[in-house]
């Protein structure tokens, strides 16, 4: 690779002698929320600007993740809650044409590359349709052009982890499950991480017969197993099959299958699928810059950065959004990086991150939710916790929508009496969870919190009767 930068360096060189050097006060590597937060607020600032961006500009989120995954899934949702019903009122589930729910999805994300261009070229930014590689700490190379900047911002997110197996070219993304022309008849997914279990449940609901490979002994590794497990077992009794403790070796393609063997118990084995996709989890995508040419150093984590969204290494470089090693790969924190990345280049180091509070949702039904400490976590900070858990698939708000499950686990500072972790499973746990953001921010005692009047019945009157002996 050096020395295809090296020869790819000369040329331009000689290149540059007649058309000369383009130079930015600042230039942008990643057109999501990140990226085109800072590059706004540089050229707000009169700064010349630049963005580029490998593909689509608007980034992850609004073109191939959170925005229309959840399009899709309220289908499934849909499905699942008049299977619950179905026999009490419900005579049988309603039949989705899948092919008018991804004309529906589409017009959420068709117009948004176009209109992301048109936004930045209106505030006269220049845009840039390639990755661009670094040749030193203040060069890059992109397309075709050598262009210089006295600051550079990396915001170019995550991408898929690769998976290293005899056949793995033969796996799909989520990218192509957002763009199913049909639901398969069968599919396997390797990796139970928030995509693949949200996807798992998704096709499941719709008819797919599906399969879970996972490397580790459960799903969902960063929540608690207490609501993992039942959120597992719902998931089982709709059709899914979990593999656990699983390591895929090989994929073969067949005539209409792809076979997948597999190595579990220290048996090997084989299991068939129309579809099969790597959930393996998303990584730092910045293998492809030639980060090491400027001296940017980066871990597993991501960029490294300082308080400010400063790089660790090279002072003129800041990274922002799911790319820096201070982020959590969730949409409201990287406007947020972005911004703070952006006014330091324009004032100086004057504003730091502070990661604040955020709740993370898994959108399967019943839904998954979790924000502040978990048992654990909460454990070895304090002396003294109270943990208040349950099971209440018997109460009011699941039995009138026969849900299959109903659970809460809720972390308390036992000297303060403080909240200072939640964590919900319901049809409505992504909604709900935000209540206990607020209490766990507002530093609300259990008492201060149930004396709150909240609307009834609702699932978050619940809340408060969650607050009650430990089982």
């Amino acid at each position: 690779m050096h020395q295809s930068v090296s020869f790819n360096f000369h040329n331009f060189l000689i290149q540059t002698k007649i058309m000369g050097t383009k130079h930015y006060d600042v230039f942008v590597i990643g057109s999501g929320i990140a990226g085109q937060t800072a590059a706004k607020t540089c050229k707000q600032a009169g700064l010349t600007v630049a963005i580029s961006d490998k593909r689509e500009f608007g980034g992850t989120c609004a073109t191939r993740g959170c925005d229309p995954k959840k399009v899709l899934i309220q289908f499934a949702d849909l499905m699942q809650n008049t299977k619950q019903l179905e026999g009490l009122g419900i005579k049988q589930p309603p039949k989705i044409k899948w092919k008018a729910v991804q004309k529906f999805k589409k017009s959420f994300t068709k117009s948004i590359p176009l209109d992301t261009e048109k936004n930045l070229n209106d505030l006269g930014i220049d845009l840039y349709h390639q990755s661009p590689q670094f040749i030193s700490k203040n060069e890059i190379l992109v397309e075709g052009k050598t262009v210089t900047a006295d600051k550079f911002i990396i915001a170019t997110g995550y991408i898929p982890r690769t998976l290293e197996f005899e056949g793995a070219e033969l796996l799909k993304t989520s990218d192509a499950i957002l763009k199913l022309k049909k639901i398969p008849k069968s599919a396997i997914f390797i990796g139970s991480g928030y995509v693949g279990m949200e996807f798992c449940y998704m096709l499941s609901t719709m008819g797919c017969k599906v399969t879970m490979v996972e490397v580790s002994d459960k799903a969902l590794n960063q929540f608690d197993s207490f609501l993992v497990e039942k959120l597992t077992k719902v998931l089982e009794k709709n059709g899914v099959n979990f593999m656990f403790n699983t390591k895929p070796i090989e994929i073969e393609k067949l005539k209409k299958n792809l076979k997948l063997t597999y190595e579990k118990d220290g048996k090997t084995k084989s299991i068939k699928a129309r579809k099969i996709f790597n959930t393996a989890g998303r990584v730092p995508a910045i293998e492809k810059l030639d980060i090491e040419n400027a001296n940017i150093k980066a871990d597993e984590t991501g960029v490294l950065v300082n308080d400010f969204m400063q790089s660790t290494s090279n002072e003129n470089v800041y990274a922002c959004g799911d790319v820096s090693s201070k982020s959590l790969p969730l949409t409201p924190l990287s406007g947020i990086q972005g911004y703070i990345a952006g006014h330091n280049i324009v004032n100086g180091n004057k504003k730091e991150f502070e990661n604040p509070l955020v709740p993370s949702v898994v959108f399967t039904q019943p839904q998954l939710a979790s924000v502040g400490y978990s048992e654990e976590e909460a454990k070895s900070r304090y002396k003294n916790v109270q943990v208040y858990k349950g099971d209440t698939s018997d109460w009011y708000n699941a039995k009138k929508e026969n849900a299959e499950a109903y659970a809460y686990k809720i972390i308390v500072n036992e000297r303060t009496d403080k909240i200072v972790g939640a964590h919900l499973l319901s049809s409505q746990a992504n909604e709900t969870i935000n209540i206990f953001t607020m209490a766990i921010n507002e530093g609300l005692t259990t008492n201060e919190f149930k004396k709150q009047i909240f609307t009834y019945p609702s699932y978050t009157n619940d809340l408060k009767s969650m607050l009650k002996d430990e089982d």
